[in-house]
């Protein structure tokens, strides 16, 4: 009896082949010309399988910009980028209404926000009016102008960007508009094998462009089937509790000013999953919990002043936090 029971459970299993294959091939493409960053493209995949959209936080030149670009390349959707400046409106986003003297009345004439893969370069840039008309749309995948809502194509992604250095003239990202991404990628220095590898690279490509290399292997319709099978991924109760401890945990660290709300606990759920879709299982590990929560706290949690200025980190408080609680077996 119980043999046929297991048989069943077997027989229902989620088939992750095909996803895997496809998510493999992209990871290839992107290779062609993305040296080293394998923890980057891992998260935007994760994020892109999780409907969920990004911060890539990371100082010039480590190639942040183009990963997105390069990622949006591999699926066949329509992309836009939006270059964030400090004279920007909104309108030059979401978009505007013209009087057509054709047929005497306003016509909305949609802003570069109406694609299926956004590019935001330097979204602290702007400031808080501009920021601010993403909130909607990032939330709920929509736009409302004029008294009409307008529905936003799927897949619909958002990728932003930002640099942690140079801090004159721009606009910090409110907790509220930082809450609205599922992860915050940390982008770090190649090492010296990767770094010698991007040099040879270089030369040996004669200054031809790698990018005009990189196809499309993944459509809309593929990436959306993705989308909703990851959400069938099995999730057992222990590990729910499990989430559920280091979102409370955050709000209870004395070390923090401020813990992880109720969308970080299912941002770390949804994160989880789309981690184990990509190491090609239908179920959830702690370890796929763990590898997804500094990406899914880190800006959503502030650490005390008194800490920040001791050094400490938030990716060193949710490790502490990690380390702390019992892993269900």
């Amino acid at each position: 009896m119980n043999l046929n029971k297991q048989e069943e459970q077997f027989e229902s299993r989620i088939d992750m082949i095909e996803l895997r294959a496809s998510l493999d091939k992209v990871k290839s493409e992107i290779a062609k010309v993305i040296v080293g960053q394998e923890s980057m493209i891992e998260h935007l995949l994760a994020a892109l399988l999780s409907n969920g959209h990004v911060l890539i936080e990371g100082v010039p030149g480590v190639a942040k910009t183009i990963t997105a670009k390069l990622l949006a390349k591999t699926i066949d959707v329509g992309f836009s980028r939006i270059q964030f400046t400090p004279d920007l409106m909104p309108s030059d986003i979401l978009g505007t209404s013209i009087f057509s003297m054709k047929n005497s009345e306003f016509e909305f004439k949609k802003g570069p926000i109406f694609s299926n893969f956004i590019l935001i370069d330097e979204i602290n840039r702007s400031p808080a009016k501009t920021q601010a008309a993403l909130f909607e749309v990032m939330e709920e995948r929509q736009i409302t102008m004029d008294g009409i809502r307008y529905i936003m194509e799927e897949p619909f992604l958002v990728v932003a960007t930002q640099n942690p250095i140079e801090h004159e003239g721009t606009y910090r990202l409110p907790e509220a508009q930082l809450d609205r991404f599922l992860f915050k990628i940390n982008v770090g220095y190649p090492n010296l094998e990767q770094e010698i590898t991007i040099i040879k690279n270089q030369h040996e490509s004669k200054n031809e462009d790698k990018t005009d290399g990189v196809h499309h292997v993944i459509t809309a319709q593929q990436l959306k089937n993705y989308q909703h099978l990851v959400k069938d991924i099995i999730v057992e109760a222990q590990l729910m509790e499990y989430i559920a401890k280091i979102i409370i945990n955050t709000r209870e660290n004395q070390f923090l000013y401020l813990g992880a709300s109720p969308r970080a606990s299912l941002a770390l759920l949804t994160a989880s999953k789309a981690f184990a879709a990509l190491r090609g299982r239908d179920f959830v590990t702690p370890e796929d919990i763990k590898e997804a929560s500094y990406a899914v706290l880190r800006h959503r949690v502030i650490v005390s002043p008194e800490r920040e200025m001791e050094g400490l980190t938030a990716d060193e408080i949710i490790r502490q936090i990690l380390e702390g609680i019992e892993i269900p077996r």
